[in-house]
């Protein structure tokens, strides 16, 4: 039995515990240390992204341009006004980025499905939340 005030000799449990401790600490640091870079990756693939879909915009908007007089006004102004719309998504979606919310739905606040983000990297709702707005 220990004396009162007498340091108690260290057990195997306390070392496997102590072992337990620094491999925890230690993987939570990994973590740590990677998580901002999967982040950063992740806001470089989404800016990829949007930079495609803002050239495609862009393009789809100068061959407006170029049809000239011939075709429908009334439809190529509603064509221009639809386009310059997305390239509004796509600048808010940078901005996003920047403050750290995009891929968070605005209505429930909940992640953005991966795959809705590839498919439309601009949008700011999740599907549910979109049939609920629209």
């Amino acid at each position: 039995m220990e004396a009162h005030g007498s340091p108690r000799k260290p057990t195997a449990a306390d070392s496997s515990r102590q072992e337990w401790t620094e491999r925890a600490l230690t993987m939570s640091l990994d973590a740590a240390r990677t998580a901002p870079r999967l982040e950063r990756a992740a806001a470089e693939e989404a800016r990829r992204r949007l930079e495609h879909a803002r050239g495609t915009r862009l393009v789809q908007l100068e061959a407006l341009g170029e049809t000239g007089q011939a075709a429908d006004d009334h439809l190529m102004s509603s064509q221009r006004e639809a386009i310059e719309r997305v390239l509004q998504e796509i600048d808010e979606a940078f901005a996003r980025i920047e403050d750290g919310t995009y891929g968070i739905c605005r209505g429930c606040d909940k992640p953005i499905p991966a795959e809705r983000l590839e498919i439309l990297p601009y949008t700011a709702h999740c599907v549910p939340c979109l049939r609920r707005i629209a």
